[in-house]
Parts: structure tokens; C-alpha cells; sequence
């Protein structure tokens, strides 16, 4: 049986279980681990990895689930680059790889490491069709999801729950929510088409700007109180500046533009934190 829906061949299939792996919202929880490690200060490469490569095979599934439900299920997208068979089969590949991934994490670190992961790939698979009709869960889910990867990459290489991580984990949590509510405005019309009921539809598109944005800004106050009162080095508040600057343009963009750059915002506001912690330069 073929992966690939359109054409035959290896080389059809490898690219078509490649169309699934998504650069631009696979690296921040992949990241997110790989921060948690450093978060923690003692950093084992080889468990960090085994962290990162379960989070991969996470955001893998979901990507292949939502993709399946969305034209298989739903009939929501016009086309999709794997058939059916390809979907399952995909989804048992990258189901295997994360298990194999907690078991050994179950080994090598402990039982609460394996637990503290497992949620990741429950998101990641319910995500579609169970999650993403709720306008809390639609939202939530990939933040919550990235905030476990950084407290479950802490928590592989200190075996504890620190409140920094803790920190770090609620921070993301809520600034990614509100981009989140932007990236779901792209849909608006759609969703409300069919009355999926994400935040701009039960909102209304101004009510759900504000929210996102208000967010996005209780995330930001939330790290310079953090830098403040000590748990964050006072250098995160580059983060925040640097994040500000990004949210101020995508303020006045549409949602599609407004979403690239929010996106790629994250990405700066999790590097500057990543050396906040790692090099402490303002300490």
C-alpha cells in the first residue's frame, strides 16, 4: 500500500510523510524541551534528546490526526498529500517512537519523567476532532503542550519540579494562547461556516483581537515581575522588549501576517531567554 495519495514509489512516500512535518510550529516545542534542559543546569545531551525525539513524534501525530480528520473525516481541505492507509500508518510510526521514548525515559530517569510526558501526545493525538471544537481546548492545547515540554525537559535532567520551570511553563502557556486566538482569526469565516466554535466565533473578531493581545501582555508583565522579584534572571526582560517590539507590528497586520510574525516572535523572546539563563550576563 502506497503512503503517498497522488503518486507511487519510495521517494513519494517519504515525501509525503515529510508534507507532515512542520518547521514553523514543530520547532517551538522541540525548543521548549531542549530550554527546559538547559533551564535545569545539569544537561545530559542523551536524555535531553530522548525528551526532544518524544516531543517531535508528539506534534508528528497531531499534525497527521488533524490533517486525516480535516480531509477524511471532515471534508474540510481540498487535498491531502497521503491516503488513508499512509495516515494510520504514520500514526502508529510516530505512536511507537514516542512510546519507545517514554520507556526509556521510564529507565534512564524515572516513572514521573515518562508520566510528565505522556499528556504531550495525548494533546497531540485528541487534538483533532475532541479538542479543537472547544474554544478553551482549540486555544489551549498547543500552548499547554509546549509548557509540558519544558517542565517535563527540566524535570528529565533535575528529576524535580522547581518553580522556575514552573514559571517559564505558565509564561508560555499564556503567551501562546494568545497567539493562538490570531492563528485561529486566519479561519474566521470558515469556522464560522460551520460553527466550530473557536474564540473569534464565540467572541467576534475585535473581542477575540483584544483577548489575544491582553494575553500576550499578561505573559510579558508576568516575566518582568518574575525578573524582578528574582526567580528570572533580570536579563529576560530583553525577552520582553524584544517580543513587544514583534507584537507591536503584528498588531497592525491582518491574521495570516500577524501570525508569521508572532510566531517567529516566540521564537526570538525563547531564545534571549534561553541565553538569560545559560549565560545570566546582567547577574
Amino acid at each position: 500500500m502506497s503512503v503517498a495519495r497522488h503518486d507511487a514509489g519510495l521517494g513519494a512516500d517519504l515525501r509525503a510523510l515529510l508534507s507532515q512535518v512542520h518547521p514553523v510550529f514543530m520547532l517551538p516545542p522541540v525548543a521548549a524541551s531542549l530550554f527546559g534542559g538547559v533551564l535545569a543546569g545539569a544537561f545530559d545531551p542523551r536524555l535531553a534528546g530522548i525528551h526532544a525525539l518524544a516531543i517531535f513524534a508528539a506534534v508528528y501525530t497531531a499534525h497527521v490526526k488533524d490533517g486525516y480528520v480535516d480531509f477524511y473525516s471532515r471534508g474540510e481541505d481540498d487535498d491531502h498529500p497521503m491516503s488513508e492507509w499512509g495516515c494510520r500508518a504514520a500514526l502508529v510510526g510516530s505512536t511507537t517512537i514516542f512510546f519507545a521514548c517514554l520507556v526509556a525515559l521510564a529507565l534512564l530517569v524515572d516513572a514521573v519523567a515518562a508520566l510528565v510526558t505522556l499528556p504531550c501526545w495525548l494533546i497531540g493525538y485528541h487534538h483533532a476532532p475532541q479538542l479543537d471544537t472547544n474554544p478553551i481546548t482549540t486555544t489551549t492545547g498547543y500552548p499547554a503542550g509546549i509548557a509540558l515540554a519544558l517542565v517535563g525537559g527540566f524535570y528529565v535532567q533535575a528529576t524535580m519540579f522547581a518553580p522556575v520551570a514552573l514559571a517559564f511553563g505558565a509564561v508560555f502557556l499564556v503567551l501562546l494562547s494568545g497567539v493562538k486566538v490570531i492563528d485561529d482569526m486566519q479561519d474566521y469565516e470558515y469556522d464560522l461556516s460551520i460553527e466550530k466554535r473557536t474564540v473569534a466565533v464565540s467572541l467576534g473578531p475585535d473581542r477575540a483581537m483584544s483577548l489575544a493581545y491582553g494575553l500576550m501582555l499578561t505573559a510579558l508583565v508576568l516575566v518582568l515581575a518574575l525578573a524582578a522579584l528574582g526567580p528570572f534572571p533580570p536579563s529576560s526582560v530583553i525577552a520582553v522588549l524584544a517580543f513587544a517590539v514583534v507584537a507591536g507590528f503584528a498588531r497592525r497586520a491582518d491574521p495570516e501576517i500577524a501570525t508569521m510574525l508572532l510566531v517567529r516572535g516566540c521564537y526570538v523572546f525563547l531564545a534571549v531567554l534561553v541565553a538569560a539563563v545559560w549565560w545570566q550576563p546582567l547577574v
